[in-house]
């Protein structure tokens, strides 16, 4: 049974869309090329859990790192849908946090295989309640934050990210028909790092506008 998306009414969260490498200084702390188009990814929906929720970290990995990101709910179905348009197909938005099984993506990597395992355990793309928004108005620029334990890991604006939202809505809509509970995860900025066992965890997105707490274990 699907989940529904917490803050928007009548919306069971669908496909998992996510983007790599959105911006320039995570690229680079992780010595990989600065992307000329975005570079997408699947997560399950058995990866999702919820505010309040408990992070399971896998027995395959020892290096799981948070990344946290700017979420976006897709309202309505859309197909090569015009940039211009594209705030139009958003019901709202929240902060989520891409977990990644760093050395298993990096083995993935280096024999160019997908990075599906590293990214899809159970527990790997929590998500906070969604702000409704319904294209009336610019959509914002709102910074993002990680804490564990207290201390701030990452921070960041989505003003700094490679593909805008519209940009990245419209690419993705020319590759896949977009339906109404589909997330897109829209990249980390830098700061990346490991999690472990105990690591109490908070997100926050803008000044106070949600917020997503996480126990690690």
């Amino acid at each position: 049974m699907r989940q529904q998306i917490p803050g928007i009414d009548g919306l069971e969260i669908n496909t998992l869309f996510c983007i790599g490498r959105n911006y320039i200084l995570h690229a680079r702390e992780l010595n990989n090329p600065v992307p000329e188009e975005p570079i997408v990814f699947l997560k399950p929906n058995s990866a999702v859990i919820m505010d309040g929720g408990t992070v399971s970290l896998p027995a395959q990995s020892r290096d799981v790192h948070h990344e946290v990101e700017l979420v976006i709910a897709i309202g309505k179905t859309g197909k090569k849908i015009p940039e211009e348009e594209a705030l139009n197909y958003i019901a709202g938005y929240g902060i989520g946090i891409d977990f990644t099984a760093r050395d298993i993506q990096q083995k993935a990597k280096e024999k160019g295989k997908p990075w599906s395992v590293a990214k899809g355990f159970d527990t790997f793309a929590p998500v906070s309640r969604f702000l409704p928004y319904n294209g009336s108005k610019p959509f914002p620029d709102v910074d993002l934050e990680l804490q564990i334990n207290g201390e701030t890991r990452q921070k960041g604006n989505t003003r700094d990210m490679l593909f805008s939202i519209p940009t990245l809505i419209s690419y993705l809509s020319h590759i896949f028909t977009l339906s109404p509970g589909d997330l897109l995860f829209t990249g980390t900025p830098e700061g990346v790092g490991t999690v472990q066992p105990g690591d109490e965890i908070t997100a926050i997105l803008g000044n106070q506008l949600q917020t997503l707490q996480l126990h690690v274990a």
